[in-house]
């Protein structure tokens, strides 16, 4: 009898010990009883005796789904560091490591699929046949050099390339069971045309290329359009050549498409995607291609960061500052730290990139715990975008645009270029009062104002996503006289159409782009200039390239100005980098206008005098100054309840116990940036300290005590370690 340790997907903070004949490899998933339900769970070790007093009580496990592990030790390592630095439930981040179809106890082995081949009497086709055709020749020649996945094959050369080949005869589509080749790239990658490094893009590439087989974290801090893709794809070709993969992650599911295309272009060969919007089947199939070695490299957002590789050479996060790569919910992990762990369990490289990196990773650079590398020119000759700033005070102002900033865009349209304007909220506007008596339609389940949606004549919450119709009253003196406030996407299209009328212009925002490939399609619309006006949100903020774009306009940056955030200057400086970065990108210059009620602000005088770098090696001055990270370290222990009083005494009880046995400092409880969300009041108890580890210490000998609060159980509550968001 062996005594087998479990991870269970519960939200409880141990293993569970169960009973079996035999040992079992650590990371095989098993079915398992948990009171009246039956779980998938995952063997994590086996112990000699049961720290249980009676262990004729212990449950045997009831099957063993796998024959091999399906999550490796490095992984494994990893999720063991995963759930003692976050504190969070074994059981659930191992969970969350795996397809969602594995979590569901679903066979890991590839299932029969449709395999393309060259037919056999192949050489009697004259292949000239094809000469008109270049998706299908490219397609029959890759297929001499070795068999492909119909699927694979009619993503890379189309589905009715792989028809026309079949109904030719030159191709046989047959039902198999895929053979994974570790490393099979090999036979048919053949690097394409690629521009000569210039000086600054030589020396990084350099130096990556010595820290082949090692662990090291370099980050490449390079302007906007300084051609920090191609240092990437420069970076990864020996290794690839050496049968070694990659693994990339990237913020937006809107960056993947591009980013896919040009390492595809590039290599010519499979490049495998993650993202949420691929179904469960789709994610497995990549992961047990990546695990099986068969991808040279794979492309994903935050999650892609557990995707298993054979032989892996290096890991290398795109836009490392972005804030998505921080998850919000459940397990708030931050993909670059664990990508950061994940490369020294691997001893591979980590690359780090951004035009406007995180403090954190900044300070980490500049203090030599990185390596830094640097890209000050834009690539190809193009010139830096030149920003300014337009004073909007006793200026008339139109959709939310002042009359100034009209005629600026007027003279880039008139000269046939592409203008952008980022507006940071979308819908109509962000809140209906009543002209007569000034209430404002609000959501009451968390006393926020409704976003007025015209083009659904829809008010919608952006916090609760609650819905209900346009009222034609107001609900407190019955008059009709209800007016918006505020600008958002919507209105700023709408007046812009008024403004320039005959010029074609696209809205980019969350609402526009919904659905498969909507947005790739409308990005590529506006780069075959089929528009010349942008209106849209952060969507078009990042690592987009817009060679016709010469104006960026910015309205109502004076939003961020005011935050309770100690982080928002950050975000509003690398927000205002990033969209500068989408003008003058090609050999047309560009320019970029803030329009401002405080012109004189010394953050946006920084900026637009100094740079993002000056701003943020200030920054960090007075981040040190001010003892906050990342110069402490910091957790959040945040509750919420239907009753306010409940929230805020269960986080003073949290205060009293660490207040009673360690020498953490605690700010709170007070209210989250949000107070009130889905009918739940919020509050929030920061702890910091000077060191990471005592306060990771003080936070695992308090949590059994927390829990056993009499609160605990009537609030919701959770700890977020490195807390990013205050909201």
């Amino acid at each position: 009898m062996a005594y087998i340790q479990v991870a269970v997907p519960v939200p409880l903070r141990q293993l569970f010990t169960y009973t079996h004949t035999s040992t079992l490899y650590r990371g095989v998933r098993v079915s398992v009883p948990f009171g009246p339900r039956k779980l998938v769970g995952v063997v994590v070790g086996t112990v000699l005796e049961s720290d249980v007093e009676d262990v004729s009580k212990l449950k045997a496990i009831e099957s063993v789904l796998d024959d091999n592990a399906v999550i490796d030790d490095v992984l494994l390592k990893m999720a063991q560091w995963l759930w003692q630095y976050y504190h969070h439930a074994p059981g659930e981040v191992l969970h969350a490591m795996l397809p969602v179809l594995l979590r569901k106890g679903e066979s890991p082995n590839p299932e029969p699929d449709d395999m393309l081949s060259l037919t056999s009497d192949v050489e009697s086709i004259d292949l000239s046949i094809l000469s008109r055709a270049p998706k299908q020749k490219a397609c029959a020649e890759a297929l001499e050099k070795g068999d492909m996945l119909a699927s694979a094959a009619r993503k890379r050369f189309g589905a009715p390339a792989v028809k026309a080949l079949v109904e030719k005869s030159v191709a046989t589509i047959t039902a198999t069971i895929p053979q994974f080749k570790c490393a099979g790239w090999l036979n048919t990658m053949e690097v394409g045309e690629k521009p000569i490094p210039d000086k600054e893009q030589s020396v990084a590439i350099a130096a990556l290329n010595r820290q082949h087989n090692s662990f090291a974290v370099s980050l490449l801090e390079g302007v906007t359009g300084s051609g920090k893709t191609e240092v990437y794809l420069q970076a990864i070709e020996p290794l690839l050549a050496d049968g070694k993969q990659i693994l990339i992650l990237v913020p937006e599911i809107g960056l993947t498409p591009q980013t896919v295309s040009r390492f595809e272009k590039r290599f010519g060969i499979d490049v495998g995607v993650l993202h949420s919007q691929l179904s469960d089947k789709a994610r497995l199939q990549v992961w047990q291609r990546a695990r099986a070695g068969e991808l040279g490299i794979i492309i994903g957002t935050r999650s892609a960061i557990f995707t298993p590789l054979k032989n892996p050479g290096m890991l290398i996060v795109d836009e490392e500052h972005d804030e998505s790569f921080k998850q919000q919910d459940g397990l708030r992990y931050h993909a670059r730290d664990l990508a950061a762990m994940r490369a020294k369990q691997h001893n591979i490289p980590l690359l780090l990139g951004s035009a406007t990196p995180a403090l954190e990773s900044l300070n980490n650079a500049l203090s030599n715990k990185y390596h830094h590398l640097q890209l000050t020119k834009r690539a190809g000759g193009a010139q830096s975008t030149h920003q300014h700033l337009l004073d909007a005070r006793d200026q008339p102002i139109h959709y939310g645009i002042a009359q100034g900033m009209l005629s600026i865009m007027r003279q880039h349209i008139s000269a046939g270029n592409q203008v952008l304007v980022f507006v940071n909220r979308r819908g109509y506007a962000p809140a209906m009062l009543c002209h007569h008596c000034g209430e404002t339609v609000t959501c009451k389940r968390c006393d926020r104002p409704y976003t007025v949606h015209k083009g659904q004549n829809r008010l919608q919450c952006h916090h609760c996503s609650g819905t209900r119709a346009m009222p034609s009253n107001c609900e407190a003196c019955h008059s009709s006289e209800l007016v918006t406030a505020g600008t958002g996407t919507e209105q700023v299209e709408q007046g812009l159409s008024a403004l320039f009328p005959g010029v074609k212009q696209v809205r980019i925002d969350s609402d526009s782009v919904r659905g498969k490939d909507k947005l790739h399609q409308t990005l590529e619309a506006i780069n075959r200039q089929e528009y010349q006006l942008l209106v849209g949100t952060q969507i078009l903020s990042k690592g987009h390239h817009f060679p016709h774009v010469t104006l960026v306009v910015v309205l109502d940056v004076d939003g961020a100005l005011f935050s309770a955030d100690f982080r928002a200057p950050e975000k509003l400086a690398q927000l205002v980098t990033q969209l500068a970065g989408r003008a003058g990108r090609a050999s047309k210059p560009g320019e970029m206008w803030l329009q401002t009620h405080n012109p004189h602000h010394p953050l946006l005088q920084d900026l637009v005098n100094n740079g993002y770098g000056h701003f943020a090696r200030l920054a960090l001055m007075e981040r040190k100054a001010a003892s906050l990270p990342p110069y402490i370290s910091q957790f959040v222990i945040r509750a919420e309840a239907t009753d306010s009083h409940l929230a805020f005494n269960f986080l003073q009880g949290c205060k009293g116990i660490f207040n009673q046995h360690h020498a953490v400092e605690m700010n709170g409880p007070f209210p989250c940036l949000i107070e009130k969300r889905q009918g739940r009041f919020r509050f929030m108890l920061v702890c910091s300290h000077q060191k990471r580890s005592p306060l990771h210490e003080a936070l695992r000998i308090a949590l059994p005590f927390l829990q056993a609060l009499p609160q605990a159980i009537k609030v919701r509550w959770s700890v977020d370690i490195d807390p990013t968001d205050f909201s």
